[in-house]
Formats: structure tokens, C-alpha cells, sequence
């Protein structure tokens, strides 16, 4: 089941209450601000009605509130007019409101009334003039199924000439690979590899990498990995090289022997390190023997590796232990 799928289907429970005319309790308003409250009145449903509305909360000082407001929009976008939320989408210059705007459109596409509202945002994303308006677009698409409805979008924002624009769009792919699809989603992990890999900005790379479930990618981005190991940026490396350590099963034995052979040649220690877990997350107890055989390559690391091989020792089955037992273990050297 993808993730628009499940919106469709999913029970509004709840927020339904929160759908339009808009009427705010005041007890609600009192509990939720710091100071005085805003005044609410009963409106009309419309575009106009929530905006206003939304402008006027900005102005409190509790975030929880203004996180309601937010959610009010959203979940009223199944009953606005499309046509009045896309127009004041389109003239919206202040980043927060488009914000506020552009999550109310993605709505309407999560829960199936309009497949094209994520497109409308996706295409201010890119080509907004203002590179806050952009990165503030971006996050209105964060955890929800824009990676798999948008094409090749994060490629092309990976490669903006905004830094904010670039990093917005690698914390998208990585919450959504891990809150929408948990890790387990194979077509959404490749497209943020491939989006990693189309990035000429190694820290957007890096980023990406480093916090990507890869245990369903394909093979095709398993080789875009290998690729990446070849790069002059260390970081760059060593974040394709952790990535490599959650390949799929049937890729863990060629892997495990590339990145034996690479911790050789490697002279940052930080790769190096690296290596030495991928290796251990790619073997378990059998790349016990692999590891000893590294201890001579570079003292420095003998530590680390006498760490990882007392942790396999162990028999542990599950990696968040092994990796939490050779924590500890370094800690109490």
C-alpha cells in the first residue's frame, strides 16, 4: 500500500472535527497561548476565512497553536475551493505562508481529491525566484508521499543554487524513507540514492547517506554506492560507505569484499572507521576473522577493531544490540 494510498483509506477521526466554520474554542485558545489569546469569531469557510486567521495567530507566542492553525488549513483543504487555494498559493510571497498554503494543496493530494496539487507545489519548489519560498515549499512536502509522486524533483533540487533549498530537500528524503516507508520501501530508498548520487554538494551527499535505510535498495543503486567510494570528498565516502552497510542480503557478500579491500588503500581514519562497521554489519560473526586480519594495517585502529569483534563475539542477533554493546564496550576502555 503506498502512502497516498493509505490517506485515502485512513479513518479522519478526530480533526474531522476541525473542518470549517471556523470556531475556536476559547478555552482551547487560552490553554494554547502564552498571552492573550486571539479573538475568534465564526467565519464562512473559505480560503480568505483561514488565512486571515492563520496571519493573525502568527502573531502568538505558543507554537502549539500555531501547529493547530496549521492543521486546520490542512485538514479543511478537502473542502475548499480548489481554484481560490491555488491562487492564493501562487500569490503568497511570505515564506510561511506559503507554507502554510502549500501543505493545505499537498492535502488535497494525500487524501485523493486532486493528484495534481502535489505537482503545483513541486513546481514552485523548483522554480520560485526566492530561494526561502522554495525550501519553505519543500517542507510542506516532508513525510508524505512526494518522492514517489514528483519524478525527478530532489534530483533536480539537490543541485539548487541554494544551500537551504539543497539541505531541505535531503532532510525530506531522509524522513520520508524513514517515517513514511520505514526503511522498507525499495523505489523511495533508490530515488534518494539517486538523488544523492545527481548531488554536486558533498554535504548534502554526506547527509543523505549517512541516514538512508538501504536494505531494499536495487542493485543499480547499490552500484551508484560503489561509485561514491571513489569520490575526493571524505565524507562523501564514508557516508556511502555506512549506506553500504544496510544492503540487501544478496548484496552483502560482494559489498563486505569491496570494503575490505578499500580499508587498505584508505588513509582517512574516518572512512577507515567506517569501514570497520559496515564490514561487521555486513558479516556479523563471520567477518570476525576479516576484522582481526585488519589489525595490522593501521595501529591506530586496533582498539576500535578489538571493540568490534568482542561486541560480535557476543552472538548477538540483532544489529541496534551489537552496535549498542561495541558502544559500550568503547566507552569503558
Amino acid at each position: 500500500m503506498t502512502r497516498s494510498t493509505f490517506f485515502r483509506l485512513r479513518v479522519p477521526g478526530l480533526l474531522a472535527l476541525m473542518l470549517c466554520p471556523l470556531l475556536a474554542p476559547p478555552a482551547f485558545a487560552q490553554a494554547a497561548s502564552r498571552g492573550p489569546a486571539p479573538v475568534h469569531q465564526g467565519e464562512t469557510c473559505s480560503v480568505q476565512g483561514l488565512m486571515d486567521q492563520i496571519r493573525r495567530g502568527l502573531g502568538s507566542g505558543s507554537e502549539a497553536y500555531k501547529r493547530y492553525l496549521r492543521t486546520l488549513l490542512r485538514e479543511s483543504a478537502v473542502t475548499l475551493p480548489d481554484s481560490e487555494l491555488r491562487a492564493a498559493f501562487e500569490r503568497e510571497t511570505e515564506p510561511v505562508m506559503a507554507e502554510h498554503l502549500a501543505a493545505a494543496l499537498v492535502a488535497r493530494t494525500e487524501r485523493g481529491v486532486d493528484p495534481s496539487a502535489m505537482q503545483a507545489v513541486a513546481k514552485r519548489a523548483l522554480e520560485d525566484r526566492d530561494p526561502q519560498v522554495r525550501a519553505a515549499t519543500i517542507r510542506a512536502m516532508r513525510r508524505t508521499s512526494a518522492t514517489e509522486s514528483t519524478g525527478d524533483m530532489y534530483e533536480r533540487l539537490v543541485r539548487d543554487t541554494s544551500p537551504e533549498v539543497r539541505m531541505e530537500a535531503a532532510t525530506n528524503l531522509i524522513e520520508d524513507n524513514q517515517f513514511v516507508y520505514s526503511g522498507h520501501h525499495g523505489p523511495a530508498a533508490d530515488m534518494a540514492v539517486a538523488a544523492a548520487a545527481a548531488s554536486t554538494d558533498p554535504k548534502v551527499t554526506a547527509k543523505i547517506l549517512g541516514n538512508l535505510s538501504t536494505e531494499a535498495i536495487s542493485d543499480g543503486s547499490a552500484r551508484r554506492l560503489q561509485a561514491l567510494l571513489r569520490s575526493g570528498d571524505a565524507d562523501v565516502r564514508a557516508a556511502a560507505v555506512t549506506a553500504l552497510g544496510g544492503v540487501p542480503s544478496a548484496q552483502m557478500a560482494s559489498t563486505r569484499e569491496s570494503l575490505l579491500a578499500l580499508y587498505r588503500g584508505e588513509q582517512d581514519s574516518s572512512v577507515r572507521k567506517a569501514l570497520l562497521q559496515s564490514i561487521a554489519q555486513l558479516g556479523f560473526t563471520a567477518a570476525v576473522p576479516e576484522l582481526q586480519r585488519l589489525r595490522g594495517v593501521d595501529p591506530s585502529l586496533v582498539a576500535e577493531i578489538d571493540a568490534w569483534t568482542q561486541a560480535l563475539g557476543m552472538g548477538l542477533q540483532e544489529w541496534s544490540l551489537i552496535l549498542r554493546e561495541k558502544q559500550r564496550l568503547q566507552q569503558a576502555r
